[in-house]
């Protein structure tokens, strides 16, 4: 059962502060536990690469990180490089603002722009950062992404003002459909949360204490 909830996790560690030593110890229990990921900055994708290669473990890392706010062709070149190094995930942050102001197309361009640089190498999710829009301007979100031909939406970067949250995952999953992923991030640190955004219609868990969740749901026959 442990093995199966260890594949929904991305192991993330987007700190600014994040060492050699901390991404090593990342990376090391993501072999261990056998994540779906370790979810790290640009910075050490090809580091991560070169120590998982051999492993089921991918790469993803993130795009426009945290505010979105950067301009389209930064996020085309970091999508680009991000694969280059050896990333097969890639999280990019929506233009909120533009999100926010009612300019769709720019939103959806933006997020396409993306999708096309990865040039089918890479899964594409799309951060909404639920915790700073309205449910009108999360549906809005979505559907852009889905329009886009993204792979997956994602509520958070973690950074934000608030995380995942029951609601809001049943409300993506509404929007997109059985057929695209969704995943939830911020604030998930216990079993129990995680299950619930699980039965909730996520089908990937960004969390940095994927260790504690997973020792959790251990029983003594898995000892």
């Amino acid at each position: 059962m442990t093995e199966n909830l260890a594949k929904y996790i991305d192991h993330t560690q987007l700190a600014a502060d994040s060492t050699l030593k901390d991404i090593s110890k990342l990376i090391h229990e993501a072999v261990e536990y056998n994540f779906a990921s370790v979810c790290v900055n640009p910075h050490w994708v090809e580091y991560c690469y070169e120590q998982l290669k051999h492993t089921e473990v991918k790469v993803c890392t993130v795009i426009g990180f945290p505010l979105g706010a950067t301009s389209t062709a930064t996020k085309v070149f970091e999508t680009k490089q991000a694969i280059i190094d050896g990333a097969t995930e890639v999280d990019m942050v929506i233009n909120i603002g533009e999100l926010k102001s009612g300019n769709d197309d720019l939103v959806k361009q933006d997020i396409a722009a993306v999708v096309h640089a990865t040039e089918e190498k890479a899964i594409i999710k799309v951060i909404i950062e639920t915790a700073l829009l309205t449910d009108e301007e999360k549906v809005r979100a979505c559907k852009l992404a889905k329009e886009a031909q993204a792979d997956y939406v994602k509520t958070s970067t973690g950074f934000s003002t608030g995380g995942a949250n029951l609601n809001d995952i049943q409300l993506m999953r509404q929007i997109v459909g059985p057929d695209m992923g969704v995943k939830a991030s911020g604030g998930i640190r216990n079993l129990e949360t995680m299950e619930e955004m699980i039965a909730a219609g996520a089908t990937r868990i960004g969390a940095s204490a994927g260790v504690e969740i997973i020792n959790e749901g251990k029983t003594e026959s898995d000892y």
